[in-house]
């Protein structure tokens, strides 16, 4: 059920305008990864200005479109648990930002591969409502932003782009967000369907791009960020499961005793609750391999108090 229209989005919170608008266009495909969104959007818009009349009267109909999704996701317990949320809202992140980097280093350059470095880098601004961003992801969000602004860009200006990792420069960023704030209306209350170019499910990279480091197991594998369009001749009963790689149980787990002296602390708890979540937010994605290595690291991580 989509949320309901907001009103017209005043000028001083324009900078949450790309963040609702992914929250639109994820209400149907991923209500867990929009209503996050919002409460970003409202977190930020609260901070920038919640005092005028115009900017107070939207942020209230904002916090009304949260409490009906909370409603109406009551049982959900990414929404109810913000430790599955931030797993479920991080996995989804990555899936984009690494469908993005295997079409970029296919050398394969459109727009649907733009918005999703786009989308990625704002749903990666959306993980700090769980807390401050690892390291990783900050660097994830940089580089997908620089990627979105420099190929689109190159494309503008009839150049090849680099396909990737090269050296980070300057790019504007402004072209890329006027776009994709054209593309739909922020209160509208409906979207237009992103473009999508067809490939092939499970074709993840498995390589790490220069300076940039993707842990193993913290993320699901690429799928579709965008419908298929019915006249690509892709059909859901002719793509086969593609094998899975399955990691060899960890050798160490075999000799680990749990000694009479180890004390987990609170934070080992919630470090292996983590990896108990990312793994079940893996096997939402069929993605075996990322579901083991998650529990073997919760696994260790309890019999020897050691990571």
């Amino acid at each position: 059920m989509a949320a309901p229209a907001l009103p017209p989005l005043p000028p001083p919170l324009k900078s949450i305008q790309h963040h609702l608008r992914t929250a639109q266009e994820l209400d149907k495909r991923e209500p867990v990864v929009a209503y996050y969104c919002r409460l970003y959007a409202m977190q930020t818009g609260m901070k920038i200005d919640s005092k005028t009349p115009e900017c107070r009267k939207f942020l209230s109909k904002l916090m009304d479109q949260l409490e009906a999704m909370k409603k109406q996701f009551g049982d959900n317990e990414a929404i109810t648990q913000e430790i599955v949320g931030s797993a479920h809202v991080e996995n989804y992140a990555l899936k984009m930002f690494l469908y993005a980097d295997n079409e970029d280093r296919a050398g394969q350059f459109h727009k649907n591969m733009i918005k999703s470095f786009y989308t990625a880098s704002l749903l990666i601004d959306v993980l700090t409502v769980f807390g401050e961003l690892s390291e990783e992801n900050a660097q994830h969000r940089k580089y997908a932003r620089w990627k979105a602004a420099y190929i689109h860009n190159c494309l503008k200006n009839g150049e090849t782009p680099q396909p990737g990792p090269i050296g980070m420069e300057g790019e504007s960023f402004a072209d890329v967000e006027k776009e994709e704030a054209g593309s739909s209306s922020v209160h509208s209350g409906t979207t237009q369907p992103a473009s999508s170019s067809t490939y092939e499910a499970n074709n993840t990279p498995t390589s790490n791009y220069t300076g940039i480091h993707i842990p193993p197991g913290a993320h699901a594998p690429a799928n579709t960020p965008a419908e298929v369009p019915h006249n690509t001749g892709v059909t859901s009963n002719t793509i086969q499961p593609a094998p899975q790689n399955i990691p060899l149980v960890d050798p160490s787990l075999y000799s680990a005793q749990s000694g009479g002296e180890v004390r987990l602390t609170p934070e080992d708890f919630a470090r292996a609750q983590k990896y108990c979540k990312y793994a079940g937010s893996a096997l939402q994605y069929e993605d075996v391999s990322t579901a083991v290595q998650n529990l073997q690291k919760a696994l260790k991580l309890l019999i020897t108090g050691r990571e």
